[in-house]
């Protein structure tokens, strides 16, 4: 007999010896279950208007500070709780954004009610592109029109804390941008006045603001380098872009009890962000850490 015919036979025993005898049972392997779980942290690069290096606190620590480190602080991981099947898209951005208000904001260090409150409750997602919704509730700056950016919500978060307002108090802001650093502001209760000067992109954020629910924030087309005098004094005062130095005229237009919170430095690379308050009759300046923002345009 052939190799090749031996292999066939012996082929067609076990066949019919399979048939005869029944297929043997085949048990999955077992399943362990983990009891523990090693957590993954994210790498997270610094990026605009994000803080990328130590704070240097400049005068003696009378004013609210916070060191921003290189790399940012690990927070253990959370997934975003899944919405049922029948919840609808705002639901979903309501998970998110409470996330995010817990894991970003709070757990480094935001406790203003009045702060913590706002970003609960507006929807950035509106303010974004909406090519870029799914990643509205990133702690993390987005494009927007006109090469400009939304900013990092922590810093949105970061920034209205230093301004120290009371409801009802009159705030100017240099750059509407977006407008959720504006809408934001209202939802806290103040009187927001916001200029830009990108024609385009004031027009439009214009629509986004009252189609967000924010038609109170009073906004103009202008260059900020030299606020608003019109509705001057004001309680304070925030840039959202960064000049090279801070505008006399702003100075000029806020009130001695007033903070104006600026980020000063070069085009495109690492800036300082400043806290400028009245004390002992001048002005003085306090370090809050490395940032990068866009560039103050105008003048």
């Amino acid at each position: 007999m052939g190799l090749s015919s031996l292999r066939l036979y012996l082929l067609s025993f076990s066949v019919l010896w399979l048939l005869a005898c029944g297929q043997p049972e085949i048990k999955p392997p077992p399943i362990t279950t983990a009891t523990t779980m090693t957590p993954i942290w994210p790498t997270i690069m610094p990026v605009l208007d994000t803080p990328v290096a130590d704070a240097v606190t400049t005068q003696p620590s009378a004013v609210p500070t916070r060191a921003a480190s290189a790399e940012p602080s690990l927070i253990p991981f959370t997934p975003t709780p899944m919405a049922s099947p029948t919840a609808g898209a705002s639901d979903i951005f309501a998970i998110q954004r409470e996330v995010m208000v817990v894991e970003d904001i709070e757990a480094r260090g935001i406790f203003d009610p009045l702060v913590l409150a706002a970003m609960r409750a507006v929807p950035r997602h509106m303010f974004v592109p909406e090519r870029y919704r799914n990643r509205a509730y990133d702690d993390t700056p987005l494009p927007i029109e006109k090469g400009q950016t939304i900013s990092q919500p922590y810093i949105v978060a970061l920034m209205s804390q230093l301004l120290d307002l009371e409801p009802g108090d009159k705030v100017l802001e240099v750059g509407t941008g977006s407008g959720y650093q504006a809408a934001v502001l209202a939802q806290m209760g103040m009187k927001v006045y916001s200029v830009e000067i990108i024609p385009a992109l004031a027009d439009h954020t214009r629509l986004v603001l009252d189609n967000s629910g924010y038609s109170q924030v009073k906004s103009l087309e202008r260059d900020g380098y030299y606020g608003w005098e019109e509705h001057a004094p004001f309680d304070a005062i925030i840039v959202t872009a960064a000049p090279d130095h801070i505008p006399p005229p702003l100075l000029g237009q806020l009130k001695f009890s007033g903070n104006l919170v600026i980020p000063v430095g070069p085009p495109g690379d690492i800036q300082t962000l400043w806290l400028t308050q009245w004390r002992d009759g001048k002005w003085v300046s306090f370090n809050q850490g490395a940032v990068r923002f866009v560039p103050l345009l105008g003048r």
